[in-house]
């Protein structure tokens, strides 16, 4: 400071000395009242300036100084801006995240939405079209003729009523093909023993069953329903209707499964003219019945109940709770199909196969009073039931067959009842078409009855003793 006040003090004297006569010093008060010296020095190259005065000199200052003052107010304003832009620009980035949360979320839930309602309208669809189907079987006439007076009134024969399921699933068909050795089958200790013991209770003309033949079909259903059933004839009729070239037959594939098909004879049967259709009272599970002495013998759906229909009659003559006894796939044969109780006959009377709790899904035969369906004696085998595709009955003698789909697979076990004994055997048996659904015996016909795949067949079977060869 004291430098800048000497080069000032240096530069007025300078001047003053080369313009003595031209440099005036004079003082006067300023609008505050301070004292205020001034120096007075004439230019040499102006005499005077033009336009120029002290007021337009201050308002020049003036404006220089508000254009200065609103620059720096405006730098000032953009900088707080810029403080400011950055918390808004922090939030932008927090709600376009949230935006972006929300999206998928929404994306989620119409997708969801749109897959339930593809589930609905299938479910709406599977639901109308059942409700279309019971309207046309309520409205099907019965086609069926009436009796009276011992006397029978024929109509023209009708051809099998064919009903069209678009969904077949209505039987679980938990089937696995299993084959074991016969060695397998039996308890330690059991052999096949060296000469059958002959029972003193047999009927003449009995004995072990030495072979089985080839299958010979007899008719092949039409109709999704006829994928398996059960199809007999009587070896023992009772009454003045049927004889015992009458034949019978039930389509097992169903809900509610009622119709009894009555043909005259076999050759009606392979045509597929039925001259009766009788509707039974209760509905039957699966293809565990049988034909025997004027009566149907079969189960209950969904029960453990047998049910005893006189053909005559065309009523329900006795009905039994088979005590203990599984049901409804508790123990079916290896095909499934609900096969817990499976009714047989032969030359020593009505049986049934069946299985319970306490024997651990082995097999258990039961002899039933014909009339009154009361157990008379019971036997445990030492083979599981659905380790088997099949199991009839021959000369009280239970046989099972290995596999229900194998074409060539064998009859590998025997239970007699007269010996409460169990052996392996290897008797060659032909499952032409691979679904073998239903065997059963008639030992008026000594046939095997079966239901493979559609195709309803007959076996021819000899009987005898091992080296004597009796059929």
């Amino acid at each position: 400071m004291l430098l800048l006040l000497s080069f000032l003090s240096l530069f007025c004297f300078a001047v003053f000395s080369q313009s003595q006569g031209q440099a005036s010093l004079s003082r006067s008060n300023d609008p505050n009242g301070r004292c205020v010296y001034s120096f007075t020095v004439v230019s040499p190259q102006e005499s005077s300036c033009p336009g120029g005065n002290a007021k337009s000199e201050m308002d020049e200052v003036l404006t220089r100084l508000t254009l200065l003052e609103a620059l720096v107010s405006r730098l000032t304003a953009r900088e707080e801006r810029g403080t400011a832009f950055g918390g808004v620009r922090h939030s932008e980035e927090n709600l376009h995240e949230a935006y972006a949360q929300v999206t998928r979320e929404r994306n989620q839930l119409q997708q969801d939405q749109k897959r339930l309602n593809a589930q609905v309208q299938k479910l709406q669809g599977t639901v109308a079209e059942l409700n279309r189907e019971a309207e046309r079987l309520r409205q099907r006439p019965c086609e069926q003729t009436h009796t009276s007076g011992g006397t029978r009134h024929e109509n023209r024969p009708l051809r099998d009523p064919v009903f069209h399921f678009e969904n077949t699933s209505y039987q679980e068909m938990k089937a696995k093909v299993k084959e074991l050795p016969a060695s397998r089958l039996l308890p330690e200790g059991i052999q096949r023993a060296s000469s059958p013991k002959l029972s003193s209770n047999i009927s003449s003309g009995c004995g072990e069953l030495l072979s089985v033949g080839e299958p010979v079909l007899h008719r092949k259903a039409d109709a999704i329903t006829g994928k398996y059933g059960v199809w007999l004839q009587d070896p023992d009729p009772q009454g003045p209707y049927y004889t015992n070239k009458t034949v019978w037959r039930i389509d097992s594939i169903g809900r509610e499964i009622r119709q009894l098909f009555v043909y005259e004879d076999m050759d009606q049967f392979s045509k597929g003219f039925p001259m009766k259709v009788l509707v039974l009272p209760e509905p039957v599970e699966s293809t565990g019945a049988t034909v025997y002495r004027g009566s149907l013998y079969y189960q209950r759906r969904r029960s453990r109940t047998l049910l005893r229909y006189n053909l005559t009659s065309e009523s329900l003559a006795s009905r039994l709770d088979l005590p203990h006894a599984g049901f409804h796939g508790q123990h079916p044969y290896s095909w499934g199909g609900y096969t817990d109780i499976d009714l047989a006959a032969d030359e020593q009377g009505l049986w049934v196969i069946y299985s319970t709790g306490k024997a651990k899904g082995a097999i258990v035969i039961s002899q039933l009073d014909p009339a009154s369906l009361e157990v008379r004696r019971s036997w445990e085998t030492k083979i599981r039931k659905n380790s088997v595709g099949n199991a009839f009955m021959v000369c009280g003698r239970l046989y099972t067959v290995a596999s229900y789909t194998t074409p060539n697979t064998t009859i590998n076990y025997m239970f007699d009842t007269a010996t409460s004994e169990g052996q392996a055997v290897a008797v060659p048996f032909v499952n032409k078409y691979r679904y073998n659904s239903m065997v059963d015996y008639n030992h008026a016909q000594r046939k095997l009855y079966a239901w493979d795949n559609f195709h309803m067949v007959t076996y021819d079977v000899r009987l005898g003793w091992a080296g004597k060869g009796r059929s």
